[in-house]
């Protein structure tokens, strides 16, 4: 393993369905990099500043009315902005590593894959709030086995907004991640999660390994 302290001041986010056991290496490896000395800042999306967390709550609350696929999206950029500004360029700037449990992948994934949002809308969101902010690496966690997945989500999830979609949600959502992954390999790394938590780590740490040993 090099130095890992070659990521400061990158961005680096984790992608994949529920239940791929994202969130658990998110926190592994957060702490795997602090230990080898990285200034990091972790943080999550939807969320990840006190008026983006407030928007997560709305996104993902149950409602008598139906939420229009333009309100979730306009509300997932809304939230974006936030974060962005409050969190992920300050500390970009001042040299630390980001690591985010999800990020505008999943916005095409869930919104354009998931509820068949027009992919162009989806761009020039991205465009407006992002400028030319995109991830140095996307880590994107993998199972096939999506029902599995969405099983293992359910129990220990909390049942919210987006949890209780059908099966055939989540396998659209899966097929424009690997979509976003086969039309960005420079960016994207595919991991089989599949595998245990133990297996998993060594893995995505040689990944952030190579990919920034070589910048």
């Amino acid at each position: 393993m090099g130095d890992l302290r070659k990521c400061s001041g990158k961005f680096i986010t984790f992608e994949g369905i529920e239940g791929v056991g994202k969130s658990t290496q998110v926190s592994l490896i957060t702490e795997e990099l602090k230990r080898a000395g990285v200034d990091i800042v972790t943080t999550r999306e939807p969320g990840g500043t006190e008026i983006a967390e407030a928007i997560r709550g709305v996104l993902l609350a149950h409602y008598a009315e139906t939420m229009t696929s333009t309100t979730e999206l306009l509300l997932l950029f809304a939230a974006r902005a936030q974060h962005i500004a409050t969190v992920i360029k300050p500390a970009l700037a001042a040299g630390k590593c980001v690591i985010c449990d999800r990020f505008t992948d999943a916005t095409y994934a869930y919104q354009g894959g998931g509820r068949g949002v027009y992919l162009q809308n989806i761009l020039q969101l991205e465009n407006l709030v992002q400028g030319d902010l995109r991830p140095d690496l996307t880590i994107l966690l993998d199972i096939a086995d999506v029902n599995m997945c969405i099983k293992r989500a359910k129990g220990i999830g909390t049942g919210d907004r987006i949890e209780i979609e059908e099966i055939s949600f989540f396998e659209r959502v899966r097929k424009l991640y690997l979509a976003r992954a086969n039309g960005n390999p420079a960016r994207f790394k595919v991991i089989d999660a599949s595998k245990t938590i133990a297996e998993l780590q060594p893995m995505i740490l040689a990944v952030i390994d190579e990919k920034f040993s070589l910048g």
